[in-house]
């Protein structure tokens, strides 16, 4: 078995638990922004000494960084910050497995942007796929009790924040591939553990601009949910590391698919944690989402 299908695995699973956590950091204590910034400053610190230790103990030099690594970066960096606020404005509007559902018109939306910008390939099963995954986020964008075409429930506030980050998290996904392939032969968990922490570093600065300008307040009860927070941090830290490293070593599109199996955990931690119901409808988009993984899986 190739070694980027465990590592996305673990990606999959460590965003489940941080999503969990920062539902509950935004409902409770942090505004959207508040809870994505947790995130990032919550992992920063983690990242950088455990980069400096391995350099250290390794002996190895710190890579040069080109022009193309800092706006692959760049873009990356600012694009997953953008589509983190939206994924957990979204869970204010639908529960917490249908968000996490929506988040994943990424995989389709990858797809399509790796190979516009990398000239990422995806074979025909991989397309059959995508025709799938559109299918299931055309089921769940009726939002429950409405009526009328299917294209009106695309234009509601839920489905927008969804297909917004899912667009958004696309870019972030590239970007990142090719940040990563910037960095040449490199051994690929060390170019994810350097291009994490220069991400990771460029998302704070962003942050901290923003909300010094927008919202100082909220600074203060990031630092006051420290308790929670900083599991929210070392959850992320784990999740981008084996996104970055398995990005490394395959198709971000790939990826991401794979990494759909979030889905069957959002699934648990919606009737397990959150006492949340799920509709009839929500399970059979959920299900055309899954016959979208099998499809994938075969493409590979």
């Amino acid at each position: 078995m190739s070694l980027w299908i465990p590592v996305a695995i673990a990606a999959a699973t460590f965003q489940t638990v941080r999503f969990m956590l920062q539902k509950v950091l935004a409902s409770v204590t942090l505004s959207a922004a508040g809870a994505t910034f947790s995130r990032f400053a919550y992992s920063a610190p983690f990242i950088l000494i455990g980069l400096a230790t391995y350099l250290y103990v390794s002996g190895r030099a710190f890579p040069a960084l080109t022009p193309g690594f800092w706006l692959f970066a760049t873009i990356g960096g600012l694009s997953q910050i953008l589509a983190t606020i939206c994924v957990v404005a979204l869970f204010k509007q639908r529960n917490f497995a249908v968000g996490i559902t929506f988040k994943k018109t990424e995989v389709i939306q990858t797809a399509i942007v790796g190979l516009l910008v990398l000239g990422d390939q995806i074979s025909n099963w991989g397309w059959v796929a995508i025709a799938l995954g559109l299918s299931a986020v055309l089921v769940l964008s009726k939002t429950p009790g409405s009526s009328g075409p299917w294209w009106q429930h695309l234009t509601n506030k839920a489905a927008k924040l969804g297909l917004g980050s899912g667009v958004l998290f696309a870019f972030s996904a590239v970007s990142y591939r090719g940040a990563s392939l910037q960095l040449g032969d490199l051994q690929p968990a060390f170019r994810a553990g350097v291009t994490l922490a220069v991400v990771v570093s460029l998302q704070c600065l962003m942050m901290l601009i923003w909300l010094g300008w927008r919202d100082r307040d909220e600074i203060a009860r990031v630092w006051a949910a420290r308790r929670m927070a900083i599991w929210v941090g070392l959850t992320s830290m784990g999740g981008s590391f084996c996104w970055f490293w398995a990005f490394s070593m395959q198709n971000a599109a790939y990826v991401k698919a794979l990494g759909q199996v979030e889905l069957l955990l959002s699934i648990l931690a919606t009737v397990l944690f959150f006492k949340e119901k799920i509709t009839k409808r929500e399970i059979m988009g959920m299900a055309l989402l899954v016959l979208s993984i099998l499809a994938l899986v075969l493409a590979l």
